[in-house]
């Protein structure tokens, strides 16, 4: 609502402030801001003209224009509630809302009694915490790295297929396959079943002993298998190699109206295996 503010020196500007105060309680706030405008030209060390003059600012969305003019009433009144209020409500529209509690915690402190700046301190405090994580999950699913999560088995990925440039094609391999997924789980809530194949082409029979990383079908927490996701929705990713064997389970919930996936679950592939063994282990003298 636009001040009424004190008499003005020589009626002028007081009166266009008052024509101004008409149309802003009649909704025309573009002719309200013309208005409060003129009256500034006359008294530009008015504070309740800029006031005003931001709030018929922030019902036209002309936002920066707004902020400047409660800036400007903070300036030539800076132990005035009403300047940091006018900010506050400002940088709430323009969904600063960190911005807006401090500026409306000033205010406060110049009117403590005052219930609409203690209940908009409340709201916006508690806006800007979901806004805060509804950014992070946005970050989150946008930054995949499962390089990062996988670093600590790359020990057992050299000890086990030796030659650097052999496992670290086959680790690439496996993470390449679990941000895939992930992104088509967060981009369509399912993924699709399939066995993938790392092909070495300076061997034969690839086909038959490259290692594989296969997505099985999402699990909804029902059936034999048991630990402690196991009411989780999400999907399967099993590694597959004649030297190595691998299992998780990537669980997925909806946070912020987004769907996130989180970090992998580590199972036991003994109890778990989604698919049976495809090699036969090393050293055995089954034909």
């Amino acid at each position: 609502m636009a001040e009424k503010g004190a008499a003005a020196s020589g009626g002028g500007g007081a009166a266009l402030k008052d024509q101004g105060n008409e149309f802003f309680k009649a909704g025309n706030h573009l002719k309200a801001a013309a208005l409060y405008t003129q009256a500034i030209k006359l008294e530009p060390n008015n504070p309740t003209l800029y006031s005003n003059r931001a709030a018929a600012f922030l019902h036209l969305v002309k936002l920066s224009k707004a902020l400047a003019d409660a800036e400007m009433t903070i300036t030539l009144k800076p132990q005035w509630e009403k300047g940091y209020f006018r900010k506050g409500c400002i940088l709430e529209a323009m969904e600063r809302y960190d911005d807006a509690v401090a500026a409306f915690q000033v205010a406060l402190q110049y009117n403590p009694q005052s219930v609409e700046i203690s209940k908009k301190i409340k709201r916006l405090t508690q806006l800007a915490r979901e806004k805060k994580r509804a950014e992070e999950v946005e970050n989150i699913r946008s930054n995949i790295n499962m390089g990062k999560f996988l670093e600590p088995l790359k020990p057992e990925f050299s000890a086990k297929f030796g030659a650097e440039e052999l496992w670290q094609d086959i680790f690439s391999f496996l993470v390449d396959i679990m941000e895939s997924a992930i992104k088509a789980w967060h981009e369509t809530g399912k993924v699709d079943p399939r066995v993938n194949f790392l092909l070495d082409k300076l061997k034969t029979q690839t086909d038959k002993y490259a290692p594989v990383v296969n997505i099985d079908k999402v699990w909804k927490g029902q059936g034999s298998r048991k630990w402690k996701l196991g009411h989780s929705d999400g999907f399967f990713v099993q590694f597959e190699s004649p030297v190595l064997r691998k299992l998780w389970f990537i669980p997925s919930s909806t946070e912020k109206g987004r769907t996130l996936c989180r970090n992998p679950e580590d199972l036991d592939i003994s109890a778990h295996e989604v698919l049976p063994r495809l090699f036969k282990e090393p050293g055995s003298n089954v034909r």
